[in-house]
């Protein structure tokens, strides 16, 4: 296999450590980084999204952070194309591509493909919503079952929001929704691709969080928010939905205290944690490493890279 085709992964849940361990692997094995990360593409959006620091952006290439106007909804597709053209760029200085981040959903695009047929039909979906609440749940899935049981084998009959779309998916194709699937295929198909994972004890992880979300206060989270509002930016530009931003909104606004503010973040980035971690389980062929043990990590790659 062509040794310019070494693609790396490392994910993980928030505060676990990526970004270090991305920037030694970046450091170690000439590579530059690629930010896989929803709410660190938007610009001015900094401390809350917990990026890297400019220091450490001159000393080693990242790519797509602050890629986006906060207006913009950015979306797993522009991800995909803007994450490709950097690998292709890494690719001709003969580097490292080094792809780091928790948003589950981007590498799964990346990694497994985008679903072709992403159109919304609100009119179909309309209808099912009225269906669910005349006729139950269970009738759509029932429906499903018929038109495509692949599909629905693999969802829970409680799972509301995938049953209206497979089965909107279905009556706007004509064509069931693991068929999609089953015809996506990967833009890095062709890449050797180590997925490195970093995760620690429950505990650890939690405490890491506690320190993490303190620190961003301290670093002045509260002025950034207040900040990009006096700039224009909305309250309800996309980046707005990012881990603590809602909570520091309601504090300006003298809703709660700064010190609800603060649990507040530490609470949902702990429930955040716990979904990347559900996520990232259902993924195959994550090698698992702990964020302390780099050695392993490097003798890993080292020996796995073609």
């Amino acid at each position: 296999m062509d040794s310019k085709k070494n693609l790396i992964i490392v994910l993980g849940p928030t505060s676990v450590g990526k970004s270090r361990t991305a920037i030694k692997i970046a450091t170690t094995f000439n590579g530059e980084i690629i930010n896989c990360d929803s709410m660190q593409v938007y610009k001015g959006f900094d401390i809350g999204t917990d990026k890297v620091s400019f220091e450490d952006r001159e000393k080693f290439p990242h790519h797509l952070l602050d890629v986006v106007d906060p207006a913009t909804q950015f979306t797993a597709a522009d991800f995909v194309s803007l994450a490709l053209e950097a690998i292709q760029s890494i690719l001709e200085r003969t580097k490292l591509p080094v792809v780091v981040g928790g948003t589950g959903l981007y590498l799964k695009a990346l990694l497994d493909g985008l679903f072709p047929e992403g159109r919304s039909n609100l009119k179909v979906r309309q209808s099912l919503e009225e269906e669910a609440v005349k006729k139950g749940l269970s009738s759509l899935w029932n429906k499903l079952e018929r038109v495509d049981p692949v599909y629905a084998q693999k969802i829970g009959k409680n799972d509301k929001l995938r049953i209206i779309r497979a089965l909107e998916v279905f009556l706007t194709t004509e064509t069931p929704l693991s068929e999609h699937f089953r015809k996506t295929r990967s833009a890095v198909k062709d890449f050797h691709i180590l997925r490195i994972g970093l995760k620690c004890e429950r505990q650890e992880l939690y405490q890491k969080i506690e320190d993490r979300v303190e620190k961003m206060f301290q670093k002045g989270f509260v002025a950034e928010v207040q900040g990009l509002l006096d700039s224009g930016v909305a309250e309800d530009a996309p980046p707005f939905r990012a881990l603590g931003y809602k909570h520091v909104l309601r504090y300006i606004k003298e809703k709660i205290t700064l010190e609800d503010a603060v649990q507040y973040t530490k609470r949902d980035t702990r429930h955040y944690a716990k979904r990347q971690m559900t996520w990232f389980r259902k993924m195959e062929g994550i090698r698992w490493f702990s964020p302390h043990d780099f050695s392993n990590i490097a003798h890993y790659i080292e020996e796995n890279l073609c």
